[in-house]
């Protein structure tokens, strides 16, 4: 690896008009030098694309999905390493060069940004509760930072997979033996004010790409719920310390819960519908 290489930076978006500037502009801050800016477009209508034209090195319009989307984008990459955003998400100045260092000092092939949830209103407050327990559990964070060439190599995003697709990269490099680092820094995600029906969409969303992660990953449900709930063990002494968003994140893992087993029975009849049609 040379010693400043070019990395891309990837943001799949749809109709995120309330985030993307912050995002795109958090890109353009950074400390790294050597970067590339690359917006992929799910044909959004609210003024996203044109906040996005402000800021990337190239707009891209693709879909369907996020997986398609950062698929195309990886396809338009320069860089050596591709990072990859959701559009509400905000880098701290230093990230790509700390990233960067990180995978040349580990000898790694991905490397993984904690994330911490920033938004107003009880429900957000909850979620962030939730996230902070994970942040020192390496098994937990998926890679952001990739090295293109393995990301071409291996096929990139699984396209059958919306929500899962980063745990499925994770497990595919894990299975190759492809090292993931964990750097020192925390990505700020703006979740907004989350309700309840926030939550249950979103997980009825990413449910139904549960059945295709479970044919890919015997028994990796199981796994990451294991490991989630260790997670959670490890750091009671927080969760006892703020009972009142405790309380409300077990209300609210449970209402994923719920969304989760709807999606995923929802993807299994669509998985059976296109086999029958094929």
């Amino acid at each position: 690896m040379s010693s400043t290489p070019e990395v891309t930076v990837v943001v799949p978006t749809r109709n995120n008009i309330r985030t993307i500037a912050a995002c795109l502009a958090s890109v353009r801050q950074q400390t790294y030098d050597r970067l590339e800016l690359i917006v992929v477009d799910n044909h959004s209508d609210d003024g996203t694309v044109g906040v996005a034209a402000e800021y990337a090195d190239r707009v891209i319009t693709a879909g369907p999905e996020r997986s398609a989307q950062r698929n195309r984008g990886v396809q338009e990459a320069h860089g050596e390493w591709v990072l990859w955003l959701d559009s509400d998400m905000v880098l701290p100045p230093s990230s790509v060069e700390i990233a960067v260092r990180t995978a040349h000092e580990e000898d790694a092939v991905g490397v993984a940004l904690p994330e911490r949830t920033i938004g107003a209103g009880y429900w957000t407050a909850c979620r962030a509760l939730e996230r902070s327990c994970y942040l020192d559990d390496p098994w937990l964070h998926n890679p952001r930072l990739v090295r293109r060439d393995f990301l071409t190599g291996d096929g990139g995003f699984h396209l059958e997979m919306s929500g899962p697709e980063d745990a499925d990269l994770r497990m595919r490099m894990h299975a190759q033996g492809a090292r993931i680092a964990l750097a020192p820094i925390i990505v700020d995600h703006d979740e907004g004010r989350l309700t309840l029906t926030d939550v249950m969409r979103k997980r009825y969303y990413y449910g139904r790409s549960i059945p295709a992660f479970a044919a890919q990953h015997d028994g990796a449900v199981g796994e990451q719920g294991r490991a989630v709930l260790g997670s959670y063990v490890r750091h009671r002494g927080n969760l006892l310390r703020d009972p009142g968003h405790a309380a409300g994140m077990v209300v609210m893992r449970g209402m994923e819960v719920v969304g989760y087993t709807l999606g995923a029975r929802r993807g299994r009849r669509d998985r059976a519908a296109r086999a029958a049609a094929s």
